[in-house]
């Protein structure tokens, strides 16, 4: 970051121990040229010019620093609490991508969300809206669990060997996301893509279509399991896979990235208005601008928003074909991911592909903002160097 032309720099502010080597010296009223005096060695000087530039942010917690039991115990209530908080856009955004063509009228097009959630209100009541949620909520603690222990293990690992193969902060950064988004979403996947289809079942209950037949989550799983064996569990598990995976892959770089664009964006204006900064005490009189919790907290929401709508954009039409894979049958024929994706574009063309995009935007946008602060306080709550947890 410059600092020409600001009242206060880009700098950290430095106390009166530092600024002698940031100004000519005096003696007996005439400036000293620098030049005049003998240097400090290249290295020294370039950790003290980088040390001394731009906004000091917080360390990341890493895995290795986390109390693992306080991390999956806390996490379990912190997420299913979010869970049932952005519950009902999850309903409607199921309901909607398996709209029959009866129900979307002459030119076949889906009814809006809004219109969808009114009449889902006056038919069903309020607890529609949580259709298979119990089933949903069992599976959030181990699917949770192996999501947040893949997602740390990987980007802690792939970090480092990115940055050692000579890529750029930014890109490294870019780079284990996107990695442990992957492995993330990939060993979520064996626990909630059964969770996914018994809990999708129970959405559509009431809807007019033949799905609608479960009496709860444990009759949902003897009828498919009886129909379909074992494998009934796990339809449409590639598509999960060919969904959630560049999803989460495409969140956890963008999220990444726009971080650094949003600190690259803000910094100069934080170090010279004082904003939303604090003052830490670096040591052998120096000290540095950090930014406070809240302003951390904030630019992570919206760091989150801007992934969330990115990957809801990029990956709905496969979740879409997930979701009428894994919700509706298939007529004594088998379902396969060409015969579903045929019947949808003969439902309602390509923009079909799109139907529920609304509230999925929506719900993983707002979902993306409350998880990922809950996710970082959860973080700060489970690190083992601070006292009780606590930051």
């Amino acid at each position: 970051m410059r600092e020409s032309g600001m009242r206060g720099g880009c700098r950290p502010v430095a106390t009166q121990g530092s600024r002698a080597a940031l100004s000519p010296r005096r003696h007996g009223g005439e400036a000293i040229d620098r030049r005049d005096s003998t240097p400090p060695p290249p290295d020294a000087a370039a950790e003290k010019d980088e040390g001394s530039q731009g906004l000091q942010l917080p360390e990341d917690i890493r895995w290795e620093r986390l109390d693992k039991a306080r991390f999956f115990v806390l996490g379990a209530g912190l997420f299913s609490a979010v869970s049932a908080a952005l519950y009902p856009a999850v309903v409607l955004k199921t309901r909607l991508q398996v709209a029959p063509v009866a129900a979307t009228g002459a030119a076949a097009l889906p009814p809006s969300a809004f219109a969808a959630a009114s009449s889902i209100l006056r038919r069903e009541g309020p607890l529609a809206f949580y259709r298979g949620f119990a089933t949903s909520l069992a599976g959030t603690v181990p699917a949770r669990a192996l999501y947040m222990g893949a997602l740390e293990a990987t980007r802690s690992a792939v970090g480092p060997i990115a940055l050692s193969l000579g890529a750029p902060e930014p890109a490294a950064s870019a780079a284990a996301g996107a990695a442990a988004g992957l492995a993330a979403a990939v060993a979520a996947q064996i626990v909630w893509t059964p969770v996914d289809v018994i809990s999708q079942r129970l959405m559509v209950q009431g809807n007019p279509c033949p799905a609608s037949r479960y009496r709860g989550g444990v009759d949902a799983f003897r009828k498919i399991v009886a129909s379909d064996g074992l494998s009934g569990l796990y339809r449409g598990f590639g598509m999960s896979i060919l969904t959630y995976a560049p999803s989460n892959a495409v969140w956890w770089a963008t999220y990444s990235l726009s971080q650094k664009i949003i600190w690259s964006g803000i910094g100069c204006y934080l170090c010279e208005y004082g904003v939303g900064v604090q003052e830490i005490d670096l040591g052998n009189g120096d000290s540095s601008l950090q930014p406070g919790c809240k302003t951390v907290m904030v630019v992570q929401g919206v760091s989150a928003a801007m992934a969330g709508a990115a990957s809801a954009l990029v990956t709905m039409p496969l979740d879409t074909i997930k979701t009428r894979m894994q919700v509706m049958d298939g007529d004594g024929e088998p379902i396969t991911v060409g015969r579903t994706v045929r019947r949808l574009i003969k439902e309602g063309g390509w923009a079909a592909c799109y139907r529920g995009l609304g509230p999925r935007w929506a719900s993983m946008s707002l979902s993306a903002t409350t998880m990922i602060t809950t996710y970082e306080f959860l973080k700060r709550l489970s690190d083992k160097g601070q006292e009780g947890g606590l930051a």
